[in-house]
């Protein structure tokens, strides 16, 4: 007889400006889940929030959820309160985690609070927007959403005349925009797997180098050979230690679970800028976290074990 199978509720889409990402992620993560070992029941939650069932029904229907949902909804404490409130076991971390290192005003200062260095940056409101005082920026400059992933809504600006087009821009996607200097240098991310239990271990490091703009934008991210992605990262020890370290510090101080990936920068002044904990990283075939797995030897099948596994074992220690 064969064991029964763990039922995995696979949540994709949301009301969420990557909701395709989302369903790309989801298609590549059904695919490589152990059916073996899995019952998977794929739940795709529409771009208006509507869901193809009852909330209160998924503990009825499946063991564990595996979120595979990104930026807002999805990474930002909102699908994890709804779970939570079900005492429903989910992937990645919890409500409080998720919400911090999705505002990266907030994450930023947990990072400078433990010792990390991130860019200068400066807020600006959508009621401010018009009060402010463009000759205080510093240029160039990184204009980009205070709460969004993927780089979705950035922009890169060099001349004072374009950053009031880039802040419409980056507060068409959220309340809140951060105008950041911008640190020339090298672009890293090192994704880390947490066992639930408190052993959180580096994946290789990935170096990034686009190739059809100046910074790791959205193209970058998600059209195949849009970026140039080295794993291993040609670095010397004490680089790849300096940076894994980092990445291991950058998931304590948000405090993520699971697994989460820390993108950063090497300045050529020589300091390490951490830019953001990535607590549900995209899954899809050009993805960095499982490019750092299957580097580590990690496939993408023991990937997602690990990552369910870890769900199932923090919850239990909570209950």
């Amino acid at each position: 007889m064969k064991p029964q199978r763990t039922r995995v509720a696979l949540l994709v889409g949301g009301p969420s400006s990557e909701h395709e990402v989302s369903l790309s992620s989801g298609r590549v993560v059904h695919k490589h889940l152990d059916h073996d070992k899995y019952e998977v029941i794929p739940i795709v939650v529409g771009k208006k929030g509507e869901w193809p069932i009852e909330q209160k029904q998924l503990p009825d229907i499946a063991d564990v959820a595996l979120i595979i949902m990104h930026g807002e909804y999805g990474e930002d404490g909102t699908i994890q309160e709804i779970l939570r409130d079900l005492d429903m076991p989910y992937t990645w971390s919890d409500v409080m985690a998720s919400s911090l290192a999705m505002n990266k005003p907030l994450s930023y200062r947990a990072f400078r609070a433990n010792g990390m260095d991130t860019p200068e940056a400066k807020i600006v409101n959508r009621h401010n927007f018009h009060a402010v005082d463009y000759d205080t920026f510093e240029l160039p400059a990184i204009v980009k959403p205070a709460d969004r992933g993927s780089s979705v809504g950035m922009s890169l600006v060099r001349r004072l005349k374009d950053i009031e087009d880039a802040l419409h821009k980056a507060l068409t996607y959220s309340k809140v925009a951060m105008v950041e200097k911008y640190i020339p240098g090298r672009e890293f991310t090192c994704g880390v797997l947490d066992d639930g239990m408190g052993n959180i271990f580096p994946l290789p490091v990935t170096e990034i180098i686009p190739k059809t703009s100046n910074f790791f934008d959205y193209n970058a991210k998600y059209i195949v050979g849009a970026s140039h992605e080295i794993t291993p990262a040609n670095l010397s020890e004490e680089e790849r230690g300096r940076l894994q370290a980092t990445a291991v510090m950058a998931h304590r101080a948000v405090g993520a679970s699971g697994a989460s990936r820390t993108d950063m920068i090497m300045g050529e002044d020589g300091k390490l800028y951490v830019l953001e904990v990535n607590t549900i990283p995209g899954m899809t075939e050009t993805s960095l976290l499982p490019q750092g797995a299957i580097a580590h030897g990690i496939t993408m099948t023991e990937l997602l074990d690990r990552i369910i596994e870890s769900a199932l074992i923090r919850h239990k220690s909570l209950g």
